[in-house]
């Protein structure tokens, strides 16, 4: 393969699957019946991180007259409930897959529990294309996105250099601990999020049909 390009790390939610509009729902749920309202800018602050971390900003935020674990377990609920179900990001698949074809090992990094990235994939058989997965409750994981730690640990996994790793992602956090851990970055943007607040990314699309993986792989 001649190729920089040896590893891709992918971030699940929104990158994957499309389980943002799921996470919304269940957000919005749980603090409607507190008179709260869950807008884009709660949104776009909350992706990609840590659960409790999220959760701490958003009680606080929203002065929600429960803890950050009450809204948190009141939240799963919800979401097991949406997630028996989860859409493919369009031209996901056919990435993941293009990707293998040319020799590029895969690995996952998300934020989500490992409970619930199961959960999530339960009826995807092609996440078997992923040697190897690093959820956020992982033992190792020190620091949460926007930190680099989780594509490190991913990379280490792999045996790959950072440098040689790109990254896929669709929130600030991720793209930041994309970067900040020496990995080369493609930002999938959607709805909250912005084509500003992911600047900082290689390149942005909202679309895997504006990819020319020939060219990418070869940077």
């Amino acid at each position: 393969m001649d190729s920089n390009t040896e590893a891709a790390i992918f971030d699940l939610d929104g990158v994957l699957l499309d389980t943002e509009p799921l996470y919304t729902l269940a957000t919005q749920t749980v603090v409607s019946q507190y008179g709260k309202h869950y807008a884009p800018q709660h949104k776009r602050f909350v992706m990609g991180r840590a659960d409790i971390e999220g959760a701490d900003w958003l009680v606080e935020n929203l002065n929600l007259p429960i803890t950050a674990e009450q809204y948190l377990e009141e939240r799963r609920g919800h979401l097991e409930s949406l997630f028996g179900e989860c859409p493919c990001v369009p031209g996901a698949e056919s990435l993941v897959s293009n990707l293998r074809a040319r020799g590029i090992r895969l690995a996952l990094a998300t934020s989500s529990a490992r409970s619930l990235y199961q959960l999530k994939v339960k009826k995807h058989i092609w996440f078997d294309a992923f040697e190897f997965v690093v959820c956020g409750d992982d033992p190792r994981l020190r620091r949460s996105k926007p930190a680099p730690d989780i594509f490190l640990l991913a990379s280490a996994a792999l045996a790959v250099e950072p440098s040689r790793c790109l990254v896929f992602e669709d929130s600030v956090a991720g793209v930041q601990a994309g970067l900040a851990a020496g990995m080369r970055v493609i930002a999938h943007v959607q709805p909250p999020v912005t084509s500003t607040d992911l600047s900082e990314a290689e390149q942005i699309v909202s679309s895997y049909a504006e990819l020319n993986l020939d060219r990418l792989l070869k940077s």
